[in-house]
């Protein structure tokens, strides 16, 4: 018997920045997400709470600074990670099953208070992996190796694997991929996930072939191609791309996927697979996520969705 596909990068919660902002998505709730992904065969969910958390100050948020001072919370994600796990277990126990929570955290602000507070949501909830997403909180992930050295100490203890949001935008100085493989290679102990096709870097990408410990996953796929296509600075440049015909998302996922068969892995990114602002008009769907993984055949659907998924998780099935 098959294990079921699952979707390997969702998010559930509401995210602060964006809503401020006037940007787009800016929410989603577990049942949406769990009937959007039943829709097209997929049975769990790596889930996360959004991206931004309440130790920041609002007021400084709507600017788009992270200023810690007159924050509602002090321990970054302690809210967000407990109220994930309530919507999951305890408002919606008939769906828990197919969730596969990771929770957040932040590299670089009051890293041993949020150690404490993952070891006391740890005595009452079950918890998959860890995930961070250091460009909207501009916290370098280098911090990891420093004063962060405590979460991945943590995460080695307790066996749990990590997600990291991925960058190589000029401007970005908190996530850029190189810096996530620094991580990777100094703590072999802990398995990792690069999100976004690492940018579609062709030497990162053969990096994470190389790594035991590293994965990749293709979270919002459809629009990091149109971006590619465009030449945006948020995707590689043209000389270190990953070969493929980015004007088609379809056949950059083919294409990955038999470049690394046993090291990608499908996620949708939702709500985020798409993104609006005043600037960016980026537009897909779950639907059209979906679309692009079942126009692969049968074999690599279950090794890209649910096989490589299962070895990254440490989950036998």
């Amino acid at each position: 018997m098959e294990s079921p596909l699952i979707d390997v990068h969702t998010h559930v919660g509401v995210e602060i920045q964006f809503w401020l902002q006037g940007h787009y998505p800016y929410a989603q709730d577990w049942p949406t997400l769990v009937r959007l992904g039943t829709k097209h065969q997929i049975g769990r969910f790596v889930v996360f709470p959004m991206p931004s958390n309440l130790s920041v100050n609002l007021t400084e948020l709507k600017k788009g600074n992270v200023v810690k001072k007159d924050a509602l919370e002090n321990v970054p994600y302690a809210f967000e990670n407990r109220r994930l796990m309530v919507e999951i277990e305890n408002y919606f126990p008939e769906l828990s099953a197919k969730a596969l929570p990771f929770w957040m955290f932040d590299p670089s602000h009051e890293q041993k208070a949020q150690v404490a507070a993952l070891r006391a949501l740890g005595e009452e909830f079950r918890c998959y992996g860890l995930k961070t997403q250091p460009t909207f909180l501009k916290s370098p992930i280098l911090d990891l190796l420093s004063e962060g050295e405590c979460i991945l100490d943590f995460a080695e203890e307790k066996g749990l694997p990590f997600t990291i949001h991925s960058s190589i935008h000029p401007e970005d100085p908190w996530s850029q991929v190189k810096d996530i493989l620094t991580v990777i290679e100094a703590r072999p102990g802990i398995r990792f996930c690069v999100a976004h096709s690492c940018r579609f870097d062709k030497p990162s990408l053969d990096r994470v072939a190389e790594l035991p410990n590293a994965w990749f996953d293709c979270s919002a796929h459809r629009i990091a191609c149109v971006l590619g296509a465009q030449n945006h600075p948020s995707a590689a440049p043209a000389a270190t791309r990953f070969a493929s015909d980015y004007r088609d998302p379809k056949v950059v996922l083919h294409d990955l996927a038999k470049a690394y068969p046993t090291k990608l892995m499908w996620g949708s990114d939702a709500p985020f697979d798409s993104y609006i602002d005043e600037h960016l008009q980026l537009r897909s769907s779950y639907d059209e996520e979906a679309e692009a993984l079942f126009a692969l055949d049968k074999e690599t659907v279950h090794a890209i969705a649910s096989r490589n998924i299962l070895k990254f998780l440490n989950i036998p099935s």
